[in-house]
Protein backbone atom coordinates (compact mmCIF):
# COMPACT_ATOMS: atom_id res chain seq x y z
CA UNK A 1 0.00 0.00 0.00
CA UNK A 2 1.70 3.16 -1.08
CA UNK A 3 2.37 5.68 2.01
CA UNK A 4 0.18 8.43 2.66
CA UNK A 5 1.92 11.46 1.82
CA UNK A 6 2.14 13.85 5.12
CA UNK A 7 0.22 17.12 4.95
CA UNK A 8 1.97 20.49 4.37
CA UNK A 9 2.16 22.48 7.74
CA UNK A 10 2.39 26.16 8.06
CA UNK A 11 5.33 25.09 10.17
CA UNK A 12 6.96 23.81 6.64
CA UNK A 13 5.79 26.90 4.54
CA UNK A 14 7.88 29.29 7.31
CA UNK A 15 10.45 27.16 6.92
CA UNK A 16 11.00 27.11 3.48
CA UNK A 17 10.47 31.36 3.19
CA UNK A 18 12.78 31.58 6.32
CA UNK A 19 10.65 33.48 8.27
CA UNK A 20 8.52 33.00 12.04
CA UNK A 21 5.64 30.68 12.03
CA UNK A 22 3.47 33.91 13.02
CA UNK A 23 4.66 36.28 10.25
CA UNK A 24 3.60 33.34 7.60
CA UNK A 25 0.26 33.07 9.58
CA UNK A 26 -0.19 37.02 9.29
CA UNK A 27 0.95 36.29 5.31
CA UNK A 28 -1.60 33.71 4.77
CA UNK A 29 -4.41 35.60 6.28
CA UNK A 30 -3.81 38.89 4.17
CA UNK A 31 -3.36 40.63 7.37
CA UNK A 32 -1.40 43.78 8.03
CA UNK A 33 2.22 43.21 9.88
CA UNK A 34 4.29 41.89 7.12
CA UNK A 35 5.94 43.68 3.59
CA UNK A 36 4.21 43.32 0.29
CA UNK A 37 7.57 41.33 -0.89
CA UNK A 38 7.67 39.20 1.66
CA UNK A 39 3.69 38.33 1.77
CA UNK A 40 4.07 36.96 -2.15
CA UNK A 41 6.96 35.22 -1.12
CA UNK A 42 5.48 32.84 1.71
CA UNK A 43 2.33 32.85 -0.68
CA UNK A 44 4.56 31.50 -3.18
CA UNK A 45 6.23 29.49 -1.04
CA UNK A 46 3.10 27.84 -0.36
CA UNK A 47 1.59 27.35 -3.56
CA UNK A 48 4.73 25.24 -4.24
CA UNK A 49 4.63 23.28 -1.37
CA UNK A 50 0.93 22.57 -1.79
CA UNK A 51 -0.02 24.02 1.44
CA UNK A 52 -4.18 24.09 2.30
CA UNK A 53 -4.67 25.68 5.43
CA UNK A 54 -6.42 23.34 8.31
CA UNK A 55 -10.25 24.37 8.06
CA UNK A 56 -11.35 22.76 10.96
CA UNK A 57 -8.15 24.91 12.87
CA UNK A 58 -9.82 28.43 11.44
CA UNK A 59 -13.17 27.57 12.69
CA UNK A 60 -12.07 26.95 15.88
CA UNK A 61 -9.93 29.97 16.12
CA UNK A 62 -12.87 32.54 14.51
CA UNK A 63 -15.53 30.04 17.30
CA UNK A 64 -12.96 31.48 19.84
CA UNK A 65 -12.77 35.09 18.83
CA UNK A 66 -16.25 34.94 19.01
CA UNK A 67 -16.26 34.40 22.89
CA UNK A 68 -16.84 36.85 25.61
CA UNK A 69 -15.84 35.61 29.28
CA UNK A 70 -18.14 36.81 32.25
CA UNK A 71 -17.07 36.55 35.96
CA UNK A 72 -19.80 37.16 38.27
CA UNK A 73 -20.76 36.08 42.02
CA UNK A 74 -23.20 33.00 42.56
CA UNK A 75 -24.32 34.88 45.96
CA UNK A 76 -24.90 38.27 44.58
CA UNK A 77 -28.15 39.07 43.43
CA UNK A 78 -27.20 42.22 41.42
CA UNK A 79 -24.90 39.87 39.32
CA UNK A 80 -27.75 37.16 38.26
CA UNK A 81 -29.46 39.68 37.24
CA UNK A 82 -26.80 41.49 35.20
CA UNK A 83 -25.56 37.92 33.69
CA UNK A 84 -29.42 37.67 32.54
CA UNK A 85 -29.21 41.05 30.47
CA UNK A 86 -25.98 40.03 29.15
CA UNK A 87 -27.21 37.00 27.52
CA UNK A 88 -30.02 39.13 26.26
CA UNK A 89 -27.94 42.28 25.02
CA UNK A 90 -25.74 39.39 23.41
CA UNK A 91 -28.41 37.84 21.20
CA UNK A 92 -27.74 38.66 17.73
CA UNK A 93 -24.51 39.78 17.57
CA UNK A 94 -22.90 36.65 16.66
CA UNK A 95 -20.99 36.61 20.15
CA UNK A 96 -21.69 34.14 22.61
CA UNK A 97 -21.02 34.44 26.80
CA UNK A 98 -18.43 31.86 28.24
CA UNK A 99 -19.65 32.29 32.11
CA UNK A 100 -17.05 31.41 35.11
CA UNK A 101 -18.49 32.16 38.62
CA UNK A 102 -16.77 32.52 42.05
CA UNK A 103 -17.82 31.55 45.18
CA UNK A 104 -17.16 31.59 48.79
CA UNK A 105 -14.46 29.12 47.70
CA UNK A 106 -13.35 30.06 44.17
CA UNK A 107 -11.98 33.46 44.26
CA UNK A 108 -12.54 35.63 41.22
CA UNK A 109 -8.60 35.36 39.80
CA UNK A 110 -9.41 31.72 39.89
CA UNK A 111 -12.95 32.72 37.67
CA UNK A 112 -10.51 34.65 35.53
CA UNK A 113 -8.27 32.21 34.80
CA UNK A 114 -10.45 29.92 33.63
CA UNK A 115 -11.79 31.68 31.08
CA UNK A 116 -8.07 32.34 29.72
CA UNK A 117 -7.44 28.67 29.93
CA UNK A 118 -10.71 28.54 27.52
CA UNK A 119 -9.18 30.88 25.40
CA UNK A 120 -11.47 33.77 25.35
CA UNK A 121 -9.85 37.03 23.77
CA UNK A 122 -12.33 39.93 26.27
CA UNK A 123 -13.79 39.39 29.36
CA UNK A 124 -16.29 41.17 31.11
CA UNK A 125 -15.97 40.99 34.67
CA UNK A 126 -18.47 42.15 37.19
CA UNK A 127 -17.81 43.66 39.95
CA UNK A 128 -14.09 42.29 40.36
CA UNK A 129 -12.55 41.75 43.55
CA UNK A 130 -9.30 41.92 42.31
CA UNK A 131 -6.44 43.93 43.05
CA UNK A 132 -5.45 47.03 40.59
CA UNK A 133 -1.94 45.26 40.06
CA UNK A 134 -4.07 42.17 38.82
CA UNK A 135 -6.03 44.00 36.31
CA UNK A 136 -2.76 45.65 34.68
CA UNK A 137 -1.35 42.06 34.46
CA UNK A 138 -4.77 40.85 32.75
CA UNK A 139 -4.80 43.09 30.31
CA UNK A 140 -1.34 41.46 29.09
CA UNK A 141 -3.44 38.65 28.08
CA UNK A 142 -6.97 39.51 26.97
CA UNK A 143 -9.00 42.89 26.50
CA UNK A 144 -10.72 43.75 29.54
CA UNK A 145 -14.41 45.59 30.37
CA UNK A 146 -15.12 46.03 33.93
CA UNK A 147 -18.82 46.32 34.91
CA UNK A 148 -20.11 47.73 38.14
CA UNK A 149 -16.44 48.94 39.97
CA UNK A 150 -14.09 51.65 40.15
CA UNK A 151 -11.05 49.44 39.19
CA UNK A 152 -9.20 51.40 36.77
CA UNK A 153 -6.09 50.39 34.31
CA UNK A 154 -5.29 51.56 30.27
CA UNK A 155 -7.01 49.99 27.76
CA UNK A 156 -9.90 48.85 30.37
CA UNK A 157 -13.63 49.81 29.21
CA UNK A 158 -15.79 50.86 32.70
CA UNK A 159 -19.28 49.96 32.86
CA UNK A 160 -20.89 51.10 35.89
CA UNK A 161 -23.41 53.81 37.80
CA UNK A 162 -22.98 56.92 39.39
CA UNK A 163 -23.03 55.72 42.59
CA UNK A 164 -22.41 58.88 44.58
CA UNK A 165 -25.51 60.06 42.80
CA UNK A 166 -27.65 56.94 43.60
CA UNK A 167 -27.13 57.46 47.04
CA UNK A 168 -27.89 60.95 46.81
CA UNK A 169 -31.03 60.23 45.24
CA UNK A 170 -31.89 58.05 48.18
CA UNK A 171 -30.94 60.39 50.68
CA UNK A 172 -32.92 63.14 49.44
CA UNK A 173 -36.46 61.08 49.22
CA UNK A 174 -35.94 60.50 52.73
CA UNK A 175 -35.51 63.80 53.62
CA UNK A 176 -38.17 65.10 52.07
CA UNK A 177 -40.19 62.46 53.64
CA UNK A 178 -39.15 64.59 56.84
CA UNK A 179 -36.52 62.12 58.34
CA UNK A 180 -32.91 63.25 59.79
CA UNK A 181 -31.94 60.59 61.34
CA UNK A 182 -30.88 58.31 58.60
CA UNK A 183 -28.43 55.41 59.44
CA UNK A 184 -26.67 53.40 56.74
CA UNK A 185 -25.27 50.08 56.30
CA UNK A 186 -21.93 49.54 54.75
CA UNK A 187 -21.32 46.78 52.28
CA UNK A 188 -17.82 46.52 54.39
CA UNK A 189 -15.00 45.22 52.05
CA UNK A 190 -17.20 44.88 48.61
CA UNK A 191 -16.79 46.13 45.87
CA UNK A 192 -17.97 49.72 46.10
CA UNK A 193 -18.73 49.71 49.22
CA UNK A 194 -16.20 52.82 49.63
CA UNK A 195 -17.76 55.06 47.22
CA UNK A 196 -21.18 54.32 48.38
CA UNK A 197 -20.36 55.15 51.98
CA UNK A 198 -18.56 58.34 50.93
CA UNK A 199 -21.90 59.33 49.00
CA UNK A 200 -23.69 58.84 52.10
CA UNK A 201 -21.98 61.23 54.07
CA UNK A 202 -21.84 63.69 51.52
CA UNK A 203 -25.03 63.65 51.16
CA UNK A 204 -25.68 64.14 54.89
CA UNK A 205 -23.26 66.56 55.22
CA UNK A 206 -24.74 68.69 51.55
CA UNK A 207 -28.36 68.54 53.60
CA UNK A 208 -26.76 70.43 56.75
CA UNK A 209 -27.10 66.38 58.67
CA UNK A 210 -23.60 65.59 58.64
CA UNK A 211 -23.56 65.60 62.50
CA UNK A 212 -26.32 62.78 62.07
CA UNK A 213 -24.20 60.30 60.01
CA UNK A 214 -24.24 57.24 61.29
CA UNK A 215 -22.79 54.31 59.51
CA UNK A 216 -23.31 50.62 60.72
CA UNK A 217 -19.74 47.82 59.82
CA UNK A 218 -21.95 45.50 57.83
CA UNK A 219 -21.09 43.02 54.91
CA UNK A 220 -23.01 42.77 51.38
CA UNK A 221 -25.49 39.71 52.61
CA UNK A 222 -28.58 38.42 54.28
CA UNK A 223 -26.74 37.93 57.54
CA UNK A 224 -25.11 41.71 57.54
CA UNK A 225 -28.74 42.89 57.65
CA UNK A 226 -29.92 40.77 60.33
CA UNK A 227 -27.06 41.69 62.44
CA UNK A 228 -27.51 45.41 61.42
CA UNK A 229 -31.24 45.44 62.31
CA UNK A 230 -30.15 43.25 66.23
CA UNK A 231 -27.65 46.06 66.85
CA UNK A 232 -30.45 48.85 65.78
CA UNK A 233 -32.77 47.13 68.54
CA UNK A 234 -30.38 46.54 71.18
CA UNK A 235 -29.87 50.45 71.04
CA UNK A 236 -31.56 53.54 72.95
CA UNK A 237 -33.32 54.39 70.03
CA UNK A 238 -34.11 53.51 66.32
CA UNK A 239 -33.22 55.99 63.55
CA UNK A 240 -36.54 57.07 61.72
CA UNK A 241 -34.72 55.41 58.22
CA UNK A 242 -31.88 53.41 56.95
CA UNK A 243 -30.34 53.37 53.59
CA UNK A 244 -28.03 50.02 52.87
CA UNK A 245 -25.21 49.05 50.49
CA UNK A 246 -27.53 46.64 48.82
CA UNK A 247 -30.95 44.97 48.18
CA UNK A 248 -29.63 41.82 50.19
CA UNK A 249 -28.58 43.88 53.43
CA UNK A 250 -32.04 45.48 53.40
CA UNK A 251 -34.02 42.33 52.99
CA UNK A 252 -32.44 40.62 56.47
CA UNK A 253 -32.85 43.99 58.02
CA UNK A 254 -36.39 44.80 56.73
CA UNK A 255 -37.67 40.95 58.03
CA UNK A 256 -35.46 41.14 60.95
CA UNK A 257 -37.28 44.51 61.90
CA UNK A 258 -40.76 42.81 61.53
CA UNK A 259 -40.13 39.68 63.42
CA UNK A 260 -39.65 42.10 66.60
CA UNK A 261 -42.69 44.03 66.16
CA UNK A 262 -41.01 47.10 64.27
CA UNK A 263 -43.82 49.03 61.98
CA UNK A 264 -41.94 49.40 58.62
CA UNK A 265 -42.78 51.83 56.99
CA UNK A 266 -44.70 53.45 59.80
CA UNK A 267 -41.72 53.37 62.41
CA UNK A 268 -38.64 53.01 60.30
CA UNK A 269 -38.40 53.53 56.38
CA UNK A 270 -35.82 51.46 54.37
CA UNK A 271 -33.62 51.93 51.05
CA UNK A 272 -31.69 49.29 49.51
CA UNK A 273 -29.49 49.59 46.34
CA UNK A 274 -29.21 47.82 42.84
CA UNK A 275 -33.53 47.06 42.91
CA UNK A 276 -32.84 42.81 42.43
CA UNK A 277 -35.93 41.12 41.45
CA UNK A 278 -36.34 39.74 45.02
CA UNK A 279 -36.99 44.03 46.01
CA UNK A 280 -40.32 43.54 43.66
CA UNK A 281 -41.45 40.35 45.88
CA UNK A 282 -45.43 40.93 47.01
CA UNK A 283 -44.35 39.83 50.02
CA UNK A 284 -40.95 43.06 49.76
CA UNK A 285 -42.05 45.54 48.27
CA UNK A 286 -38.41 47.70 49.36
CA UNK A 287 -37.00 50.67 47.84
CA UNK A 288 -34.42 50.57 46.07
CA UNK A 289 -31.97 52.78 44.11
CA UNK A 290 -31.91 51.11 40.18
CA UNK A 291 -28.64 50.91 38.38
CA UNK A 292 -30.54 49.77 35.24
CA UNK A 293 -28.60 46.63 34.44
CA UNK A 294 -30.53 45.93 30.81
CA UNK A 295 -28.19 49.80 30.11
CA UNK A 296 -25.22 48.26 31.68
CA UNK A 297 -25.04 45.02 29.66
CA UNK A 298 -25.82 46.66 26.43
CA UNK A 299 -22.92 49.17 27.05
CA UNK A 300 -20.93 46.42 27.90
CA UNK A 301 -21.53 44.00 25.33
CA UNK A 302 -21.20 46.78 23.03
CA UNK A 303 -17.47 47.63 24.46
CA UNK A 304 -16.66 44.03 24.61
CA UNK A 305 -17.54 43.65 20.97
CA UNK A 306 -15.54 47.19 19.97
CA UNK A 307 -13.03 45.91 22.40
CA UNK A 308 -12.89 42.19 20.70
CA UNK A 309 -12.65 43.65 17.31
CA UNK A 310 -10.10 46.40 17.22
CA UNK A 311 -8.09 46.00 20.58
CA UNK A 312 -6.45 49.67 19.32
CA UNK A 313 -9.44 51.68 19.97
CA UNK A 314 -9.76 53.84 22.79
CA UNK A 315 -11.16 53.08 26.13
CA UNK A 316 -14.43 54.62 27.21
CA UNK A 317 -15.89 55.14 30.29
CA UNK A 318 -19.91 54.44 30.34
CA UNK A 319 -21.86 55.72 33.67
CA UNK A 320 -25.57 55.59 34.03
CA UNK A 321 -27.78 57.64 35.91
CA UNK A 322 -29.35 55.45 38.24
CA UNK A 323 -32.87 56.63 39.54
CA UNK A 324 -34.81 55.68 42.68
CA UNK A 325 -37.74 52.68 42.48
CA UNK A 326 -40.00 54.15 45.46
CA UNK A 327 -42.55 50.95 46.89
CA UNK A 328 -43.79 50.04 50.03
CA UNK A 329 -40.80 50.42 52.75
CA UNK A 330 -40.74 54.05 52.71
CA UNK A 331 -43.17 56.48 54.04
CA UNK A 332 -43.36 60.09 56.10
CA UNK A 333 -41.69 60.34 59.26
CA UNK A 334 -43.72 60.07 62.34
CA UNK A 335 -43.88 61.72 65.83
Amino acid sequence: MAKRPERVTIVDVARAAGISVSSASVALRGEPGVSAPTRDRVQATANRLGYQPDQRARVLREQRSRLLGVTFAVDHAFDSALVENLYLAAADTGYDLVLSASTANRPDAEAVASLLRDRCPTLLLISPAISPAQLVELTERAAVVVIGSDLRADRVDTVHSDDLQGVAVAVDHLVELGHRSITYVDGGTAVLSAARRDGYRAAMAARGLGARSTVISGAPTEEAGISAARRMLDGDELPTAVLTHNDQMALGLLLTLRQHGVDVPGQLSIVGYDDTPMAALTMVRLTSVSQDVRQLARAAITRAIVRTEDPGAPAEDFVAAPTLVVRDTTGPRRG
